[in-house]
């Protein structure tokens, strides 16, 4: 149900929304404490907080202040939401007063690991009536609260908090408003309505001032979203699983035998003995994360009481738990770093350690946590006490231990302890300690405890960082307003905090690191068990922390102030620069994508040291260094949008399966859908955004200019099916993801503007095709934009881009589709499929002159032609571009030997192997068949499937070896008559196999097989169907090429493709091979302008792709290629302005020469070996 916000302020009650779900409560649930060093000190005075009445809140406060109306006390109020949201949403509060958005807008609280927070700066002695929203981030659609406003009567003044929770619009907002301790059986009738004060006891007291300083809440206690304590005085316990359900519909695998095995596995070692089946047993890659997945979620719902455990009459002491704990813990470190863990099970592995319990020796001795026994039967306490003690946690903890003991105990740690002086100073002491051994026990103690239980084991550089780390941190905590970190040299204690954390972690993950010998003694891994656990959370605190910083940042005006100040004065940026570091430095620590962390590092340190010069060869160094930084930025965006899409790939669907499957309430399964690291993306998009200001620059990237009108539509990627066939309108679609070999039309011939959501180089194969098909086509990756953009899905719009503007607008449904240069309609490629439209570079020979020596293998030849015999005809558009001579050429450059296997070749091989009937067969079948029903792609399997196990002749292979050395590393590419043509470029629809040689003729084969397999796969099946051409005249050569091993490739336009002035070439340039440009892998080019006449080199871009491809003649010719992680700071073309000036310059000069040749704009594919340049081939810009 749509929530309705209230229309007149003076009597201001929200609609209702629709429920949301609620995430686990947090460590600030509970209660409303500060805590000063260790001593946790009551707030001065409390305010009420109830549902709204007939009378509204401004009217209230109006009557209020008539008694005074100079009032202007200030309260500050810290806000406080436990409630999780789906990922991308954000939460906010609105209210009656101007401070709270006037019911308009909404103040956005900040995401922390423990709760959504704000501090708020309130008028005292006010009335206010507020509730709590939910939006998209710029979005205009609101979810709001359930049921009346909440209403808070301010104080005078003072400083205070709330503790919130989603839809409980009628909860009590005072200082200790928590769940009270129930009592049952003989307890329930002996305690009166006067007892109502120790009934009602808040949690959070533990910690209190009468609790020595040393006894922290646990962390378990934030999380807890099982059933209240209940203190006994006889055992109680009994069977209440009764209202548990299970439904196994739909389950398989490892789903299917968690659900069944916790049917009969009522208390919580038989949990943990089902888990430690599921890590121990899983096989292969698949397997193991699925049982990782679950054994995650389910354990987290354990240890957060959401699964109950319940006694089953045996006799399990904590002893049990522990060394099955101790066996978990083996199995997961094991595969920590084992060879074939994968990132994402290092994630959920992550997520199961804080799930498990101690196994130390002191917890897997035959009768472990004694104390309980003792204080249970002391003489200094009443008996009453003495019963509730002993049957509520002494007996349960001895028979079945579980999760729900901790909360008993922390709770009745709170009850003796509200009163001080109520009981004797020994009892309380002693339970003290016994608490701090439960909490041990269950590893729910707080970070200090964590990093002091390892203090022991640490070395003297351990100690050093140590020490560090716990005296920064106590500095942090002694600052009372994050706020003010800018005013008191808060800045520099938190970012010495954040490096003490940063250097600590390090330390213990180099330790762990040496993973888990086979013979180690118990003793050695429990306290590896320690460490892992203090990692983990010096990664929780680590992102705590970053956003308090980016708290702090804001405050003092966010993007804009960097912007601002960067032309003044660095340290700004530099301290950003920092925080952003060590925010990588811990995504790396968590074993995600390491090698990518240290390289975005350290190319971030090296443009921090950079400095800011005043110029940059030729160019002004304020906009080279934003430009530099930049491509960083986004790539650490990029990385952790990665993190957070893994995350989302692993657990949404998983969990709601689970849920459903083991009876969880459906408020309680919305779990892990908060990405960790969501402050490193927030930090990141920060400096992004302020990079932009410096640089003037976009959200846009516009690939091809035009203007287009069509309906809005939202798909996940450019495939035939994306696109309902109902939809006959012309369309603009937005696309999430691209890989960059899409037709642009493949999902539609009415698609006549693209909106990419991320980036994609320019002269990518799909940013060529959808300049040949004239389709305007721009990309966005600014969450804002993006935001506005999806509020405009299922409209008519008009999407017009230039060189140096993007306009979206809804549009009048009648106006044309496409402005300018409209797609040609009808198939202008069928009747002329022979001709001629990649010029060779210097053949020498009409374009109607016939082959030298052309057959198909058929008539006794070799079936191998040199290059310089090669033509359209024989061998396809591609090989032709490739014919040329370099003899006289002005603007040096070279050309990779070649030689072509030619049309006719592949139906040559067919006949020989008995295989020509058959595939005859299918490719007539496959002109008429249907897509719908899987015809079509079963056909093209069993056309590849045919084609693919073919191999070139003994006489084709022998004549290869008299022009290349049969070591030589070659490169087999495909040339096909309907590639590199008008109306159908097909570039990147076909195969090319790195990497080969004639040395290894069967590799060799296969490759060539793989090539000729590649003109029916479905794409191209489909491609060819949309521009009409019939699929028994695709023919497809086989261009053999040296493989040359460049630092860079390039694609270079001799016109610029965005604003098509003739003076200026455009450059897309790629570390490795060209690959990557052609692709569409995620990131962006080099992107130079070079002016062909005054030589002025003109940088637009600076490359951020994360790897290179790389081929090494030390490694084996298999067709394969390797990827490497580059790092920019070490790359001459981003870092030394007269090597980026010289190399633009040597490509204006080639573009130059080479569109004079052939009297048209080119569009040429080249690299950069040693010194030279290779020029690969040249084909009329589209």
């Amino acid at each position: 149900m749509t929530s309705l916000r209230p229309l007149d302020p003076s009597f201001a009650v929200a609609g209702a929304a629709r429920p949301r779900h609620r995430v686990a409560a947090s460590a600030y649930g509970g209660g409303a404490l500060r805590r000063r060093g260790a001593v946790a000190v009551p707030r001065p005075r409390g305010f009420s907080c109830r549902a709204g009445s007939s009378a509204s809140a401004a009217e209230r406060t109006k009557e209020k202040r008539k008694n005074d109306p100079s009032k202007q006390n200030k309260v500050l109020l810290q806000v406080c939401l436990e409630h999780q949201v789906k990922f991308g949403e954000h939460v906010g509060i609105v209210g009656s007063i101007k401070e709270l958005g006037s019911w308009k807008n909404p103040v956005e609280l900040e995401w922390t690991p423990d709760a959504w927070v704000c501090q708020l700066e309130l008028p005292g002695e006010t009335l206010v009536e507020f509730k709590f929203v939910i939006f998209l981030k710029e979005g205009k659609e609101k979810i709001w609260e359930d049921g009346n406003n909440r209403v808070v009567d301010l104080p005078k003044g003072g400083t205070f908090d709330i503790v919130c929770h989603w839809n409980r619009t009628k909860e009590p907002l005072d200082l200790l408003g928590t769940p009270k301790v129930t009592f049952v059986g003989k307890a329930e009738k002996e305690i009166g309505k006067g007892s109502i004060a120790s009934r009602d006891v808040a949690r959070e007291q533990v910690g209190n001032v009468s609790v020595a300083a040393e006894s922290e809440s646990s962390t378990l206690d934030g999380q807890w979203q099982g059933s209240e304590a209940i203190f006994m005085r006889s055992n109680e316990h009994g069977n209440k699983e009764s209202g548990r359900m299970w439904d196994t519909t739909g389950l398989d695998a490892i789903s299917l035998k968690l659900v069944e095995g916790d049917k009969v596995s009522r208390n919580w070692w038989r949990k943990l003995e089902l888990v430690r089946g599921l890590v121990s047993e899983s096989v292969d890659d698949q397997s193991r994360l699925e049982a990782l997945t679950c054994s995650a979620i389910y354990l987290k719902w354990i240890y957060t009481g959401q699964i109950p455990c319940f006694e089953d009459g045996g006799h399990h002491r904590p002893n049990k738990h522990a060394e099955i704990s101790r066996e978990i813990f083996r199995e997961i470190e094991k595969m920590y770093y084992g060879k074939n863990t994968s990132p994402q099970d290092l994630l959920v592995i992550r997520k199961i350690h804080p799930c498990l319990p101690s196994f130390k020796s002191e917890f897997t001795a035959s009768v472990p946590l004694t104390r309980i026994r003792d204080i249970a039967h002391r003489n200094d306490i009443p008996h009453e006490l003495k019963q509730e003690i002993k049957h509520t946690i002494q007996n349960k903890l001895h028979r079945n231990a579980g999760p729900e003991d901790l909360i008993a105990t922390e709770a009745m740690l709170a009850r003796i302890t509200k009163a001080p002086g109520e009981y004797s100073e020994a009892f309380v002491e002693q339970f003290k300690i016994f608490y701090a051994e439960l909490k041990d026990f269950f590893n729910a103690g707080s970070l200090l405890e964590q990093v002091e239980s390892i203090k022991e084991s640490l070395d003297e550089s351990g100690l050093e960082v140590f020490s560090s780390f716990v005296k920064a941190k106590k500095s942090l905590d002694q600052l009372e307003d994050v706020k003010d970190l800018h005013k008191n040299g808060g800045f520099d204690v938190l970012l010495k905090t954040l490096q003490s954390l940063s250097s600590l972690r390090s330390f213990l993950t180099k330790g762990l690191e040496s993973g888990l010998r086979n013979d180690a003694p118990d003793t050695a891994i429990a306290m590896r068990q320690k460490w892992r656990l203090c990692e983990i959370g010096l990664e929780d605190y680590s992102f705590v922390l970053l956003s308090r910083y980016i708290n702090a940042l804001e405050a003092l005006g966010g993007s804009a102030s960097l912007a601002d100040g960067l032309a003044r004065n660095t340290s700004i940026w530099d301290d950003a620069l920092d925080a952003l570091m060590i925010g990588i430095a811990q995504v790396s620590f968590s074993g995600w994508k390491p090698e990518e962390c240290i390289a975005i590092g350290n190319e971030l340190l090296s443009w921090k040291q950079t400095g800011l010069p005043e110029t940059e060869g030729n160019e002004d160094g304020k906009y080279i260094w934003a430009l530099r930084l930049k491509a960083t930025l986004d790539r650490a965006r990029r990385l952790t949008e990665e993190y957070s899409e893994a995350l989302l790939s692993i657990f949404p669907e998983k969990v709601e399966v689970l849920g459903k499957a083991l009876g969880i309430p459906e408020n309680s399964v919305r779990t892990y859908t908060e990405a960790e690291i969501r402050a490193v993306s927030k930090l990141s998009t920060v400096l992004l955004k302020a990079a932009r200001e410096v640089l003037g620059s976009s959200v846009w990237d516009v690939l091809v200019p035009g203007v287009a009108h069509g309906a809005l539509i939202h798909v996940e990627r450019i495939a035939p099916g994306s696109l309902p066939s109902s939809i006959k309108e012309p369309v603009v679609l937005v696309v999430n993801k691209a890989d960059g070999d899409e037709e642009v039309k493949a999902a539609g011939d009415n698609i006549v503007g693209v909106i990419l959501l991320q980036e994609l180089p320019h002269l990518s194969h799909l940013g060529v095709r959808a300049r040949q098909e004239k389709v305007v086509f721009v990309t966005c990756e600014d969450d804002d934009t993006i935001a506005d953009v999806r509020l405009l899905e299922g409209k008519h719009v008009r999407l017009g881009a230039s060189s140096t503007n993007v306009d979206l607008v809804v549009s009048d449904e009648n106006v044309s589709v496409i402005s300018s240069e409209p797609a040609s309609a009808g198939n202008s490629f069928a009747p002329e499929l022979t001709i001629e439209l990649s010029l060779p570079l210097a053949s020498e020979k009409s374009l109607d002159s016939k082959p030298k020596s052309y057959t198909s293998g058929a008539h006794g030849l070799s079936g191998v032609l040199e290059l310089s015999e090669a033509s359209i005809e024989s061998s396809g558009a591609k090989v032709a571009a490739c014919v040329y001579s370099d003899h006289g050429i002005p603007a040096t450059f070279r050309v990779p030997a070649g030689a072509v296997i030619p049309f006719g070749s592949m139906e040559d091989a067919l006949k020989k192997s008995g295989s020509l009937g058959s595939y005859t067969g299918l490719l007539e079948r496959i002109e008429t068949a249907n897509i719908e029903n899987g015809e079509l792609d079963s056909l093209s399997s069993e056309l590849q499937a045919i084609v693919s196990l073919l191999s070139p002749s003994e006489e084709i292979l022998e004549a290869l070896k008299n022009i290349f050395d049969q070591n030589a590393r070659l490169i087999v590419r495909s040339s096909a008559n309907v590639e590199d043509l008008a109306g159908m470029s097909a570039a990147g629809l076909y195969e090319s196999i790195p990497n080969v040689s004639l040395f290894n003729s069967s590799a060799f084969g296969a490759a060539t097989g793989q090539v000729w397999a590649s003109l029916y796969t479905r794409r191209a099946i489909l491609s060819r169907r949309a521009a009409g051409v019939p699929q028994k005249d695709a023919k497809m050569a086989i261009l053999v090429q040296e493989m040359l091993e460049p630092e860079l490739s390039f694609v270079l336009h001799t016109v610029s493709p965005a604003d098509h002035d003739p003076k200026l070439v455009e450059a897309e340039v790629a570390p490795g091979l060209g690959e990557t440009l052609a692709s569409g892998t995620r990131g962006t080019p080099w992107r130079l302008s070079c002016d062909k006449f005054d030589g002025r080199v003109t940088t637009l871009a600076f490359a951020n792709f994360s790897e290179e491809m790389l081929v090494l003649n030390s490694g084996p010719a298999n067709g394969e290629v390797i990827r490497v992680t580059v790092d920019y700071s070490k790359k001459a073309l981003s870092v030394d302005a007269t090597f980026r000036q010289q190399f633009g310059q040597r490509l204006a000069a080639i573009g130059q020469y080479l569109e004079q040749r052939f009297g048209s704009a080119q569009d040429v594919e080249g690299c950069l070996v040693g010194k030279d340049i290779f020029i690969v081939q040249s084909r009329p810009q589209p």
